[in-house]
């Protein structure tokens, strides 16, 4: 697996969700924060990792790599995600819900054609790399948090940085898949 694309994935899935993170940090106790984040990101990737094997069963690899058009019709997809969000008196539980809510269905989206080839080894790698990434970005995050000029390249170029990212994991996706190469050798 290539983790620098995993790591592009996650951040570039993210990086509206930074914003909020910042925050959320000064509104949450940062173990928390990290606890409900990590088990968030777990549900996302297992979810992604589930549904792509079911769907590599039953159609072939290079059919597959139309998933490349998910993470660019998110790149495309204009929404505001923050609705329903909704507060717990569990800061963990609070901010996991939070995660879901505000992330589910573009993570879900951008990493499922990332994580459809993979075993289930190397899905475990990548959830512990995930996982690590997720720790470190939310610590990194926590320090930053105080910077006032972070705030306004967040809050003026966050979405097109974002969507950037989008368009470059499903150009990946399809040159991975093999897809292609298989309409090139179709021509």
């Amino acid at each position: 697996m290539n983790y620098w694309i995993l790591a592009l994935t996650f951040l570039s899935v993210n990086l509206d969700f930074f914003f909020m993170l910042i925050f959320m940090i000064k509104k949450y106790d940062l173990r928390k924060v990290i606890v409900g984040y990590v088990a968030g990101v777990t549900i996302l990737i297992t979810l992604s990792f589930i549904i792509g094997k079911t769907l590599a069963y039953f159609i072939p690899e290079w059919i597959l790599g139309i998933l490349g058009f998910l993470p660019i019709y998110m790149a495309f997809k204009d929404d505001d995600d923050d609705d329903g969000v909704k507060n717990h008196k569990s800061q963990i539980f609070s901010f996991m819900i939070t995660y879901l809510s505000v992330c589910a269905g573009c993570n879900i989206s951008i990493f499922l054609p990332v994580l459809i080839n993979m075993s289930f080894w190397h899905f475990i790698i990548t959830l512990i790399f995930m996982n690590v990434l997720t720790i470190i970005v939310t610590i990194i995050i926590k320090w930053i948090a105080d910077i006032s000029i972070v705030s306004k390249i967040m809050e003026n170029y966050g979405e097109i940085l974002m969507k950037i990212c989008y368009v470059l994991v499903g150009l990946y996706v399809f040159w991975d898949s093999g897809l292609i190469k298989h309409l090139l050798q179709l021509i």
